[in-house]
Order: C-alpha cells, then sequence, then structure tokens
C-alpha cells in the first residue's frame, strides 16, 4: 500500500472519529447543531440524543475498522472495500439529506480510492 494511501486512509478514519466526538461526546453542542444543519433545541431531545450517539459509535467503529486495515493487515483490498462502503452511505445520504454529503463525508474516501486504484 503506498504512503499516499495510507495518508488518505488515516485521514479518513479521523474525519469519522470527528463525527464521532460530534454525536456521541459533543451532542448538544452548537458546532454539532451547524455540521448537521440542527437546531440545539433538536439535538436536546432525547430520542434525537440517543440516535446520535448511537449513530456516533457507528462511526468510531468505521474509524478503527480503516485504521486496522491500514496498519493491522495492511490490506489494500479490505482499505477499498471500506472505502467503497463510505462512498456508497455518503451517497445515499446525499440523495436523502443533503447533497453535500458526498463531498463532506465522501470526499476522502473517493480520494482514497483513487489512490489504491492508481
Amino acid at each position: 500500500m503506498s504512503i499516499v494511501t495510507t495518508i488518505l486512509a488515516t485521514l479518513v478514519a479521523a474525519e469519522f472519529f470527528f463525527i464521532l466526538y460530534l454525536e456521541t461526546i459533543a451532542t448538544t453542542s452548537d458546532r454539532t447543531a451547524k455540521v448537521f444543519g440542527m437546531t440545539t433545541a433538536e439535538l436536546n431531545r432525547p430520542s434525537v440524543n440517543t440516535l446520535f450517539k448511537n449513530q456516533g459509535v457507528y462511526n468510531g467503529l468505521i474509524a478503527v475498522l480503516v485504521l486496522v486495515a491500514v496498519f493491522g493487515f495492511a490490506s489494500k483490498p479490505a482499505v477499498v472495500a471500506l472505502m467503497l462502503y463510505i462512498v456508497a452511505v455518503a451517497a445515499y445520504g446525499s440523495v436523502t439529506s443533503s447533497p453535500k454529503i458526498i463531498l463532506t463525508q465522501g470526499g476522502l474516501a473517493i480520494l482514497t480510492l483513487l489512490s489504491c486504484l492508481l
């Protein structure tokens, strides 16, 4: 695996750890509200708060899997599979939620995929 792919995949993991932070630790912060286009009042609703925390754990686990694929197994096929999954989820989010998600959540994963294929 190239150093470029390793760096990009690590940045993808960092991005997902940041999402974990926003959704699980800073769930009701102004920054989280801004990132997700919601009000802090919405984020303070118990049902929304619980959903965000669960989603945050999911995003954190994706970050862990990316790091394991890169540093634990040094497996390009595993990195490609994870990046394809991330891009697919971002594409779904861009259709169902906000078009910008394909770039904000999927942009680094797309670059990582390209680095794997070149």
